[in-house]
């Protein structure tokens, strides 16, 4: 992304402390930290493609000759330890797991993961080569057809993209989920546990109507599918989308830190405002208190876009299919720097676009805003992230508060190549040590 004299500006009213050097079609930015990241030691974590593989799967016996040692908690890497490449491998394939196999999709993703923290902070390095030779900073937009507004572009899982042939458009993305070992069995089978059989792109995805009808999902969340939740959330024994705990009971779940922590950086919705979003998984996948990075570009009152693009900042009012992955002009809407509030009066083309969401570090607040400071490059093939944490949020109702001499269980996601949901690569859980023994062990700076 090419900088303009009022991009560079914001930066340096985000973070003074931030070195920023601009260049040409890439932002290249270094955060407060460690001062060499290239003499820390460094982790390769191998990511692999699951599938369809859900907490309900491990536990069934399709897991020939695992699912009786899962039901008794035992660790995935008991059995598995070593075999991402062979596991990724045959799901890829879509021998196994996999009812849409995407061609040229790899088994694996190595993630290089450096970790570094100090007497406030906790300081991550991520890397990891992406499957097209350009960044996914695309994501779904709104397109004007001639009469109206029509929405444009869908994740490669989506029907819309292998049944109906319509555009792969969506942005990369990289999580972390996070457990202090307050959730069971969370350190021995990671984020499987967060994976159920109703979700998007599962086998027995739940029908959208009975969702908006639920009490809970459709009444008080506002839901329309189901999307990521704990054991412990659910009251039957097959662990039902539908079958929640009483409020009173996941309200004490969530007080006794039984949560685990989420947090995700996307190179369309948070990369150009140096922020990733911060949230929680419990009943479902939630955001944190507060206000979130990023917001529905839609007015429900007048089925119209809220925002498009400032022609007086950047140059142009939209976008058009050929020119929303084009490096060297801005492809996301922020408001208080490129944005504007969508004129209707303006005569409007055909084929013009302008993004499905719009982007805000001024309007995020609470602990939904706790991750301030995480800025993305994308160079030769490679992602590089620098993830800056506060130790201790101030928020432990929402967050996972980190402490020296502790070690956490970390697990880490990575969604590439237009796609989301199950279409990811993950990883393992993975231990994190903070002044003790852990398979990543992260070194105190001054």
């Amino acid at each position: 992304m090419m900088l303009t004299k009022n991009r560079v500006k914001s930066w340096a009213i985000i973070a003074p402390h931030i070195l920023v050097s601009v260049l040409l079609g890439t932002n290249v930015v270094h955060a407060q930290g460690p001062s060499d990241w290239s003499k820390l030691p460094s982790k390769t974590v191998t990511l692999f493609y699951p599938g369809q593989s859900s907490y309900q799967w491990l536990r069934s016996p399709k897991h020939k000759r695992a699912n009786k040692q899962v039901r008794k908690g035992e660790a995935c890497v008991s059995c598995h330890e070593g075999e991402e490449l062979d596991i990724g491998t045959v799901i890829v394939s879509g021998k196994k797991l996999e009812p849409h196999p995407q061609i040229g999709k790899p088994a694996i993703i190595d993630l290089s993961v450096k970790v570094a923290y100090d007497e406030k902070n906790v300081y991550f390095q991520f890397k990891w080569k992406t499957a097209n030779p350009y960044p996914g900073i695309a994501h779904p937009h709104w397109q004007y057809d001639g009469s109206q507004w029509q929405p444009l572009g869908w994740p490669r899982l989506h029907k819309k993209v292998w049944q109906d042939g319509q555009p792969p458009i969506y942005e990369d993305r990289f999580s972390m989920m996070i457990d202090d070992g307050s959730v069971p069995m969370f350190a021995e089978q990671g984020c499987w546990l967060s994976c159920h059989t109703a979700m998007r792109d599962m086998p027995e995805v739940a029908n959208k109507q009975d969702v908006k009808a639920h009490s809970l999902l459709g009444g008080k969340l506002r839901k329309k599918d189901v999307r990521k939740y704990l054991p412990s959330s659910r009251a039957d024994k097959d662990l039902s989308w539908d079958q929640l705990q009483s409020n009173n009971m996941i309200a004490q779940l969530k007080e006794e830190n039984g949560f685990a922590d989420l947090m995700q950086w996307r190179a369309h919705r948070s990369r150009p405002i140096g922020m990733a979003d911060d949230g929680y998984v419990l009943e479902y996948r939630l955001t944190d208190a507060g206000k979130n990075i990023f917001s529905k570009n839609w007015d429900k009152s007048r089925n119209l876009p809220k925002y498009m693009f400032d022609k007086s900042i950047v140059g142009f009012r939209s976008r058009t299919l050929n020119q929303i992955r084009d490096l060297t002009l801005p492809s996301s809407l922020v408001v208080d720097e490129n944005a504007i509030v969508f004129d209707p009066e303006v005569q409007w083309e055909k084929g013009e676009m302008i993004p499905e969401y719009f982007l805000s570090r001024t309007m995020a607040e609470g602990s939904a805003a706790d991750n301030s400071m995480v800025l993305a490059n994308w160079e030769a093939g490679y992602w590089t992230i620098e993830w800056q944490r506060k130790m201790d949020t101030g928020h432990p109702g929402d967050d996972k508060i980190l402490k020296e001499g502790k070690s956490y269980t970390f697990g880490f996601a990575v969604h590439d190549d237009n796609i989301t949901t199950r279409g990811h690569h993950v990883s393992f859980p993975i231990s994190v040590g903070f002044g003790v023994k852990a398979k990543i062990e992260a070194i105190k700076v001054n």
